[in-house]
């Protein structure tokens, strides 16, 4: 820095006519820059392609930032002091104010630009200098980057509905209003690149490339696709085809007989690469810590921070060992709600006298160690629950960088036995539907009675154990939507208050935040600065 900010002028201008006096001016012009790799030389060459590639898999967004922004702004979970999620779970969003998913057109669609550069580049003499260098590693690429696009139009298509569909590189001359494509074309789109990557990859990648896309991947993420193409929001004639192309992409998942349930809950999202896991985003903490995540999930009593918390409502969605609902289970007791508990509730949530590190959560009042009346009360839970899913309990003093950053699961096998059970319960296959929901059940660790419902009881079942047994991975925020579920007019999301007095806790519940999904709300916005830029993109409907 020093020697350029002290640098004169013209000294710098007689050492480049020193240069041009002793060379042709065009030989001084053609070189190539000092500071910067020609475009040229990244196009034909095979490691800075791969770096291009392993560029666009960094940018993927995880589940994280926002402090999972997708949990918090459904019924699931909620945030403390982020009026960015507040605003969406009020139903008060406005193609202005996007609040905690505002990132989303503009993510995707960076996405989207950078494979487009990709092909664009990557084809005649380009693509066939690369080929003879290593033909495998550029059929992987392509396969990857096919994927990586599909991908996030299919995450548009899932929050907007129908967008312009772009499948090319923008010249200075060119025009850059592009219409809405149906929502059909969009996703007839992603399913045919999905094919098209899935016959590019492998089944698995050699340890050095753990974490890659592979074609279990592309297959997996086509079964999520074509469910929520065939859901209610959707499908409004429930157009059997549709369920049929949901079964039968699911299934093919299953059929490859690659992945299977890990036998304990907790550990599927604190062991990466495990059994169950199908696509996950490999975080690359030798180089940076990229989360922390007990700082966000700790109790304060334990120094945490406590920003995404569960609802009263996610915790009551757990049943009882008896396979019930604690609304629908006669044994069931307030006094005791912690009890007899299907088994993913205590390695999902901490609730007050939970068991927690040689200790027990203290949520009550007063003086609760857990409590707004404990260490640090500003960070305490706001509904008297904390999260435990993807926690490391051994970490003490979470910070910066004592925490840890687990890989984040972008498919796992138990969302793809679930996809199954809900198609073939749209096709009338109520049996085969309960087999594959109660596998789920019946991992080791989970053991639940198996679901014995019939009709609309085995519909409840299936999206209850989805809501269950996905908690915390952006699944709830498009299920409500796809599914169209009416929220009741001054519906909260409630909070458990925890009194202690002369050795005797009672329980009582008040609101923390009023909770709404209108209809026109099960898509979002376009936003408003993208409407402003084209005539001819169009706005949801009801904004």
């Amino acid at each position: 820095m020093k020697s350029i900010i002290n640098f004169r002028p013209v000294h710098f201008f007689a050492g480049i006519l020193l240069v041009m006096s002793s060379s042709s001016c065009n030989d001084f012009l053609e070189k190539e820059p000092l500071n910067a790799v020609s475009d040229l030389v990244v196009w034909t060459d095979v490691p800075l392609v791969e770096a291009f590639v392993n560029e666009t898999y960094a940018t993927m967004r995880t589940g994280w930032p926002n402090h999972s922004s997708l949990s918090v702004t459904s019924d699931e979970s909620f945030a403390r002091e982020r009026d960015g999620a507040h605003l969406i779970q009020r139903g008060q969003l406005t193609p202005s104010n996007l609040g905690h998913l505002n990132w989303t057109w503009g993510h995707y669609y960076t996405i989207i630009t950078k494979a487009n550069i990709f092909f664009d580049k990557l084809q005649g003499q380009n693509l066939e200098l690369l080929k003879s260098i290593d033909e495998k590693s550029v059929n992987r690429m392509t396969g990857e980057m096919k994927f990586l696009r599909a991908f996030s139009y299919f995450r548009l298509a899932s929050f907007f509905g129908g967008v312009p569909l772009v499948e090319n590189v923008f010249g200075l001359d060119d025009e850059f209003k592009v219409e809405r494509s149906s929502y059909d074309a969009v996703m007839d789109f992603v399913v045919r690149e999905l094919d098209e990557a899935a016959a590019l990859l492998p089944l698995t990648h050699e340890p050095a490339h753990k974490g890659r896309i592979t074609k279990g991947a592309c297959m997996a993420i086509k079964s999520r696709a074509l469910l929520y193409a065939a859901s209610a929001l959707n499908n409004p004639a429930n157009d059997k085809v549709k369920w049929q192309k949901a079964a039968d992409a699911a299934r093919a998942v299953i059929d490859l007989k690659l992945y299977s349930l890990h036998p304990q809950y907790s550990k599927v999202f604190t062991e990466p690469f495990n059994s169950e896991m199908i696509w996950e985003k490999v975080m690359n903490n030798d180089v940076l810590r990229q989360e922390t995540i007990e700082r966000y999930f700790f109790p304060n009593g334990s120094g945490g921070h406590a920003v995404t918390v569960p609802t009263h409502e996610q915790a009551d969605a757990y049943e009882t060992k008896n396979g019930l609902l604690p609304k629908d289970d006669p044994t069931y007791s307030l006094e005791k709600f912690w009890e007899n508990r299907d088994p993913r509730y205590y390695e999902t949530i901490l609730y007050d006298g939970a068991p927690w590190k040689g200790r027990k959560i203290e949520v009550f009042l007063p003086n609760g160690a857990d409590s707004n009346q404990g260490n640090e009360g500003w960070n305490a839970s706001y509904t008297g629950y904390y999260t435990r899913k993807f926690v490391n309990e051994a970490i003490n003093g979470p910070g910066s960088t004592n925490s840890s950053s687990p890989n984040w699961p972008y498919a796992r096998y138990a969302e793809i036995l679930l996809n199954y059970a809900e198609a073939l319960y749209q096709l009338g296959d109520e049996a085969n539907a309960r087999l594959f929901l109660n596998q789920v059940r019946a991992r080791q660790s989970v053991q639940m009675p198996p679901v014995t419902d019939t009709g609309a009881g085995l519909l409840g079942r299936i999206r209850n154990e989805r809501r269950v047994e996905l908690y915390l991975e952006e699944h709830r925020f498009f299920d409500m939507r796809r599914w169209k579920l009416k929220v009741p007019a001054n519906t909260s999301l409630m909070k458990m208050n925890v009194a202690l007095a002369a050795g005797k806790k009672t329980y009582s519940f008040t609101p923390v935040i009023q909770f709404a999904l209108p209809e026109h709300m099960y898509l979002l916005p376009v936003p408003q600065d993208e409407i402003n830029k084209s005539s001819v993109l169009t706005q949801n409907p009801g904004y």
